[in-house]
C-alpha cells in the first residue's frame, strides 16, 4: 500500500464518546503507522540501489602534492645526514671516554698504596757512644819445639806469669841419644881432620923436592879441607840438637795469664805447630798449642767510628769505657791508632782505643761501650725501624718524591733505639719516608701515598731506660 492509499483511506467514526472507545481507536491505528514507515524505508533503499546501478563506476584518485624544489631536498638531506654523523660521533666518544675511563681506573688498582711519614730531628750529640769488644794486648799460642812426653807442667789457666817463667817441662830420651850420637861423630870428623891436616902437610913438603906429583899434593889439601866442612856440619848439627834439648823447658814469651792448657803429663809431644787429627785427644798424641797467654795490660778495644764523626776522632783523645758488670764506673783510655781509611762496606772508621788494666778487673773478651766526646753538630734524624730497606747495596729507605715516585736513598746509621733508628746521612726532614716497604718496591715506582697508622707517626724514638747510652747497630769488632 502506497502513502496516498493509506492518506485517503476514510476515518473510522469512533464508537463511542467515552475513553474506552477512544483507547481502542488509538491501538487500532499503532500497526498501520508502523507499517507505513517500513515501506517508506524499503522505497528510499530500492531508489539508492537503481541509481547505483545506472551511476558509471569511477575510482578517484588522492590529491596530489606539489614537488619539493630542489635546492630544499638538499638541504633536508644534508641536515639528515648531519643528525647521522653527530650521532655516531657521539656514540664513539662515549666508547672512548668508557674505555679511558676503564683504563684509568685498571692503572689506578695497579698502582700501589704506601704509608708515609716524616722524620724527626735530634739535637746534636756532645758524646757518641759506640760498642766495642775487649782484647788482650797481645795473644800467644805457645808451642812444643822438641818431641817427647810432657813431664809437669807448672801453670794452668788463670795463672799470672811473668816474662821467662817457666811453664812446662818435656822428657826427650830420643833428642838426648840423637845429641850423644852428633857430638861422637863430631869427634870422629875431628880425628880425621887432624889426620887429613898432617897428611896435606906432609905432601906439601914433598912437592917442593919434586918427589910427589902437583896432582898428588893437591888430592891431599882437597881432602883436608873437606874433613874441616865435615867438622863445620858436624858441630851445627851439635849446636841444633843442643837447642832442641833447650826446649825441654817451656818458658813464657812475655808477662801475661795463662788462658788455656791443653796438654797433661804423660802425654805425647809432636814438635812443631802442625795441627793434630781429631784423634788427637784419644791417643794422647798433641799437635796444637801447649798453652795459650795473653797481655792483659793495657787491653785493646776496636770500634768502628761512623764516617760523619771520623773527621773528629784524634789520635792521643783522652775517653773512657763503660760496662754493664760495672754500673756507674768509668774505665780512662786513650785512642792510640786508626785505619787512616773508611771501610767500603760499611763505611766507618776503624779505631783503637787502649785502656790500662793493672789491677786486670777487665777480662779479654768482655764487650763494651766507647765514649768520644765529639761535641758534634752532626745533623740527625729519627725513622721507624720498620722504614729500613736490606739491599745489595746496604741498608736503604724509600722516599717518595714530589711527582708520587720511589726514590731509594742509602743511608748512615747512628744508633739503634729499638723501635727506631738514628739516621746521620741519607735522609731529611722533609722526605716522605715510606714505613713497612714491600720488597717489590724499585726505583721510579710511581704510587700512592697515604698518611701512616697512628700507632707509627713520625718514628718517635723509643729510649730504654737506662744509665747506659744506646748501643750502635752493629758494627762491632
Amino acid at each position: 500500500m502506497s502513502e496516498n492509499e493509506t492518506t485517503k483511506s476514510p476515518a473510522r467514526p469512533a464508537t463511542g464518546g467515552n475513553g474506552s472507545s477512544g483507547q481502542l481507536q488509538s491501538d487500532q491505528d499503532e500497526p498501520l503507522r508502523a507499517h507505513s514507515a517500513q515501506a517508506q524505508r524499503d522505497e528510499e533503499i530500492a531508489a539508492i540501489q537503481a541509481r547505483s546501478r545506472h551511476q558509471p563506476p569511477t575510482i578517484q584518485r588522492p590529491p596530489e602534492i606539489p614537488a619539493a624544489p630542489p635546492r630544499k631536498a638538499l638541504i633536508l638531506v644534508a641536515v639528515a645526514l648531519s643528525v647521522l654523523l653527530i650521532a655516531g660521533a657521539v656514540t664513539l666518544i662515549g666508547h672512548a671516554s668508557h674505555d679511558r675511563a676503564l683504563a684509568m681506573e685498571t692503572e689506578r688498582e695497579t698502582i700501589p698504596t704506601v704509608a708515609v711519614v716524616h722524620p724527626l730531628a735530634e739535637k746534636p750529640d756532645e758524646e757518641l757512644v759506640l760498642p766495642g769488644s775487649l782484647l788482650a794486648y797481645e795473644t800467644s799460642p805457645i808451642y812444643a819445639r822438641t818431641s817427647g812426653y810432657l813431664v809437669r807442667w807448672y801453670k794452668d789457666i788463670g795463672s799470672r806469669v811473668t816474662e821467662g817463667e817457666l811453664l812446662a817441662t818435656i822428657d826427650t830420651p830420643e833428642v838426648d841419644q840423637e845429641l850423644n850420637q852428633s857430638r861422637a861423630t863430631r869427634q870422629q870428623i875431628l880425628a880425621q881432620l887432624d889426620l887429613a891436616r898432617i897428611s896435606a902437610e906432609r905432601w906439601e913438603n914433598l912437592r917442593k923436592t919434586d918427589s910427589v906429583s902437583a896432582q898428588e899434593a893437591d888430592q891431599q889439601t882437597s881432602g883436608y879441607r873437606q874433613a874441616q866442612a865435615n867438622l863445620a856440619a858436624a858441630d851445627a848439627n851439635v849446636r841444633r840438637l843442643e837447642q832442641l834439648e833447650g826446649f825441654k823447658k817451656v818458658y813464657a814469651p812475655f808477662s801475661g795469664v795463662i788462658t788455656k792448657r791443653n796438654v797433661d803429663p804423660g802425654a805425647l809431644i809432636n814438635a812443631g805447630s802442625g795441627a793434630a787429627g781429631n784423634g788427637a785427644a784419644a791417643t794422647g798424641t798433641y799437635g796444637p798449642e801447649l798453652f795459650d797467654m795473653a797481655r792483659i795490660d793495657p787491653l785493646r778495644v776496636y770500634t768502628s767510628v761512623p764516617q760523619a764523626y771520623a773527621p773528629m776522632i784524634k789520635v792521643g783523645a783522652e775517653t773512657y769505657i763503660t760496662l754493664q758488670e760495672f754500673p756507674g764506673e768509668k774505665f780512662k783510655a786513650k785512642v792510640v791508632r786508626t785505619a787512616d781509611a773508611i771501610d767500603l762496606n760499611t763505611r766507618t772508621l776503624l779505631t783503637e782505643v787502649d785502656v790500662p788494666n793493672k789491677e786486670g778487673r777487665l777480662l779479654p773478651g768482655s764487650f763494651g761501650e766507647v765514649h768520644f766526646a765529639v761535641g758534634s753538630n752532626v745533623n740527625k734524624v729519627t725513622v721507624p725501624v720498620n722504614a729500613m730497606l736490606f739491599r745489595a747495596q746496604g741498608p736503604q729507605v724509600a722516599v717518595v718524591g714530589p711527582d708520587n715516585k720511589i726514590q731509594l736513598h742509602p743511608i748512615n746509621i747512628g744508633k739503634d733505639y729499638g723501635t727506631s733508628l738514628e739516621i746521620l746521612a741519607g735522609v731529611a726532614l722533609a722526605d716522605q719516608v715510606v714505613i713497612n716497604p714491600p720488597d717489590s718496591l724499585e726505583q721510579g715506582q710511581q704510587v700512592n701515598v697515604t698518611a701512616a697508622p697512628p700507632g707509627e707517626d713520625q718514628g718517635q724514638p723509643s729510649r730504654p731506660q737506662q744509665s747506659a747510652p744506646p748501643q750502635q747497630k752493629g758494627n762491632a769488632q
